[in-house]
């Protein structure tokens, strides 16, 4: 895979200190599950904390003590990514396979609308966790979001604001940012998506059409 978005630093960094919700948590071990680039920051990060706790947690962590954590970090042999539980390569991510098995051509989708498609994860707390599936040439209603959106890339592609995505990229959004994604790709774009709430749609269509979309 040859991925180019990647997941926010703040997000990793609540993502290895436990601190992210079921839904969004899965999309972040998704993403990391197929990019060396993340796993490798999300090991720095779990190893910046592991160093502060042994510099005494309970103290004031001071500039030196971080800067000396840093240095550390820059010194020393990077590891050898571990390889994931699932094929880097596969549509279906290890964390994923768990909840619905090994094929996206055998998830039950449930219809919405002509050409758009979802399924439903279970997930505990806030927000929505889903897949979605677009048919080609199909574009979102224009939306921006009240918390944050994690999109997990899975099959096609589609272009917006932002950039045009692609198997193993991530959009990792806030209420910042307003856009309108397009199918750009010849067949079926799949999609795993974590919302912290419902979207904020900025047309008269989008808000009537919120109650049939779910989210």
């Amino acid at each position: 895979m040859n991925i180019k978005h990647h997941l926010d630093e703040a997000t990793l960094f609540s993502y290895v200190a436990g601190a992210l919700g079921q839904g969004t948590a899965l999309v972040v071990a998704c993403h990391v599950s197929q990019c060396d680039h993340c796993r490798d920051r999300a090991r720095q990060l779990e190893a910046i904390g592991g160093a502060l706790l042994e510099n005494n947690s309970l103290s004031p962590v001071s500039d030196n003590v971080l800067l000396q954590v840093l240095e550390r970090l820059d010194v020393r042999p990077q590891a050898t990514a571990a390889a994931p539980a699932h094929a880097p390569d596969s549509e279906v991510p290890g964390p994923l396979a768990s909840y619905i098995g090994d094929s996206l051509d055998e998830v039950a989708w449930k219809r919405l609308v002509a050409g758009v498609w979802v399924y439903d994860l279970p997930a505990q707390g806030k927000g929505l966790t889903r897949l979605l599936r677009v048919s080609p040439g199909k574009a979102a209603l224009p939306h921006s979001h009240r918390g944050s959106e994690l999109t997990q890339l899975l099959r096609g592609s589609f272009i917006d604001e932002v950039g045009r995505f692609c198997p193993g990229d991530v959009a990792d959004l806030d209420d910042r940012i307003t856009h309108q994604p397009l199918v750009d790709s010849e067949h079926d774009c799949i999609c795993l998506i974590a919302t912290e709430f419902p979207l904020r749609y900025t047309t008269l269509l989008g808000k009537l059409a919120q109650p049939l979309f779910g989210f």
